[in-house]
């Protein structure tokens, strides 16, 4: 959509809307249930490390591997006996007994790039052919495999104006490289995120551009459903690539249903934080909107996701766009920019959950689309000298906490240089059918459009040692 408009022109941006060039089909048929009353978690807050975070320098260290696999990072005590992170993890190591280190993922996929790494683990499915023949002009396709937060979003019934899954601070990746795997797809574009906006030049102001009007729509006219209806279908053609009227209708109703809710706009607002609040998670765009997320699970949002913000100032000297895709310089990126900023806000946001009586009802899973290779010395940044690690899909780490999870452990292990699973080795689909039994969504059989019944994630199982 095009975002300067004619300022007498009235427009309504419906958040599912927001993916311009993209076509969607008919949404499927489904049925909004009420999760299992036993779930161990209200809410998730997903925290996804844009371009593939290293396992070795972060939760995964290999002290006792050769030079030139664990780099020169030392490790350190946790609050839980005999759990090692990484040296530059020092807030977040004092709530070691709230992790559990899944070590062991198998996140294989055809290509070993950021496409089919983001899709394998957003969704839990692997990657189809697609991905091999089409590369970064793979675009999200309508019969994907849904995202899990819009699987739980649609298990949920809604709680108030605000939707059941929302995405912030931005849409990764820059268009027309949209990743595949963060939306509804199959389920239909209504059990989409709603998209909030934030920058890295204004961290602290955060904006939905699918609920902007402007031009001769007054604050009177808001409150009159016939002139937005109006307004809606003055401008139904900017959404022609909804196949039906159906679709269009449900995308006019949510508008609608959030415009008119008193408070909506507030929602995505920080105001009313203390100083020191804002100081504790960082004044970065990505410690904000981990503030953020927190706000938005206080007012019982189920699903919330953080794609990590990538600084373009970092571009030139992590040979990167800017973010945990260190293909050069990993160990000063790391140590100087991404390190600090993810232990700062990460901690904070675990401290202040637990501070809140939040944190037992709050499952917050860190994720990435790959680890990074083992053996440093990326050929695209000149190879040893370049200090860099290049993308790794074969094994990767996550981390997850509060919501039920059994702090205080690492589950599984990695080989002594950390390059494949050793043993308990699981997948990108088990850690999200452990999402799915923590947030209680039992039911993972949905219906198509010509009424067939199909699982979501039949491959998959959730890893009991967790919860």
């Amino acid at each position: 959509m095009a975002k300067h408009l004619n300022t007498r022109r009235a427009f309504l941006q419906a958040s599912t809307a927001a993916f311009t060039g993209m076509t969607f089909a008919p949404g499927m048929s489904t049925s909004t249930v009420r999760a299992n009353e036993n779930a161990t978690a209200k809410s998730t807050i997903l925290f996804f490390l844009c371009g593939g975070h290293s396992h070795i320098d972060t939760f995964d260290p290999k002290p006792n591997a050769p030079i030139e696999y664990r780099g020169p990072f030392k490790t350190i005590q946790t609050s839980a006996p005999g759990l090692f992170v990484s040296e530059h993890l020092p807030m977040t190591a004092k709530l070691g007994h709230h992790l559990a280190i899944v070590r062991s993922i198998n996140g294989k996929v055809n290509t070993n790039d950021h496409h089919a790494g983001y899709y394998h683990n957003l969704t839990g499915h692997e990657p189809d052919e697609s991905f091999k023949r089409l590369g970064n002009d793979r675009t999200p396709f309508p019969d994907d495999w849904p995202y899990m937060g819009t699987v739980v979003g649609m298990r949920r019934q809604q709680a108030g104006a605000l939707p059941n899954a929302i995405t912030l601070p931005h849409m990764p990746s820059r268009k027309p490289y949209t990743r595949p795997g963060q939306f509804a797809a199959r389920l239909g574009v209504e059990y989409d995120p709603l998209y909030i906006d934030g920058s890295v030049e204004n961290p602290l102001k955060f904006t939905v551009p699918s609920l902007t009007l402007q031009g001769d729509v007054s604050t009177d006219r808001i409150t009159s459903r016939t002139g937005l209806l109006k307004t809606l279908d003055q401008n139904r053609k900017s959404f022609e690539q909804y196949a039906t009227t159906q679709v269009w209708k449900k995308q006019q109703a949510r508008a609608l249903e959030l415009l008119l809710s008193a408070g909506t706009t507030n929602a995505f607002s920080l105001d009313g934080e203390s100083e020191a609040t804002i100081d504790r998670y960082g004044r970065n765009i990505n410690g904000m909107s981990l503030l953020m997320a927190r706000r938005l699970v206080e007012v019982g949002v189920p699903f919330i996701t953080v794609f990590w913000k990538g600084d373009m100032s970092l571009a030139s000297k992590c040979k990167s766009a800017g973010s945990w895709d260190t293909h050069g310089n990993n160990f000063g990126c790391l140590q100087e920019n991404l390190l600090p900023m993810f232990d700062q806000g990460y901690s904070a946001l675990l401290e202040d959950l637990e501070q809140r009586g939040l944190l037992d009802a709050t499952l917050v899973m860190v994720t990435s689309e790959m680890g990074r290779k083992p053996k440093i010395g990326d050929p695209r940044s000149g190879g040893k000298s370049g200090q860099g690690r290049d993308h790794w899909t074969y094994c990767l780490t996550d981390v997850l906490a509060g919501g039920g999870i059994r702090g205080g452990q690492a589950y599984g292990s990695t080989d002594r240089l950390g390059e494949f699973p050793a043993d308990l080795q699981c997948t990108p689909g088990d850690i999200t059918a452990t999402v799915y039994k923590a947030m209680g969504v039992n039911d993972l059989t949905a219906t198509d459009t010509e009424g067939r019944v199909y699982n979501l994630l039949e491959h998959a199982r959730p890893i009991q040692a967790l919860l």
